[in-house]
């Protein structure tokens, strides 16, 4: 049943930074987060140009080279208008992951990747190893849009049986 899943991503959205204001004063934000045909979204966060959700989110990932997609959206009563995108490779994780590192001390950073043109991210990001487990720091700077900037944090959940354990 789950041959074709190579595991789990959690997306855990963390925050919105000097998001675009699409309303008088402010916005009503909230992130629509995609792979393949699966979409899920956050809450809105309502009057806030620099929200907080701290929610995750969780991906069943079938190949590691799709990218996940994140888009901020500000809630309207009509029609949402967009507040920009970006776009995560996730495929760095899952090398890290591959490797089946054991006995690393927590808080290990296995792997560093920085900014440029072909990522969206607005600082440096640290693969590293937290209670057993590979996680994923990031700062996204969105595209198509004025200003903002997404903070998730990936983490990677092994599922029995599947590609990448056997």
């Amino acid at each position: 049943m789950l041959d074709h899943l190579v595991g789990l991503v959690k997306v855990r959205v963390v925050r919105g930074v000097n998001l675009a204001i699409r309303d008088l004063r402010s916005s009503d934000p909230y992130v629509v987060v995609r792979i393949g045909k699966q979409k899920l979204k956050t809450r809105v966060v309502k009057k806030s140009t620099n929200p907080e959700w701290n929610e995750e989110l969780t991906l069943s990932i079938e190949d590691p080279a799709v990218p996940v997609r994140l888009e901020v959206f500000d809630k309207d009563t009509f029609v949402d208008d967009t507040m920009g995108n970006a776009e995560v490779d996730i495929r760095p994780l899952v090398e890290i992951v591959k490797m089946k590192l054991q006995d690393v001390a927590d808080k290990t950073v296995v792997k560093k990747l920085v900014p440029n043109r072909q990522n969206c991210l607005a600082e440096e990001s640290s693969i590293y190893i937290s209670e057993g487990k590979v996680k994923q720091d990031l700062v996204l700077r969105l595209r198509n849009v004025e200003c903002g900037e997404i903070e998730l944090q990936l983490h990677w959940v092994d599922l029995p049986g599947s590609k990448l354990t056997t």
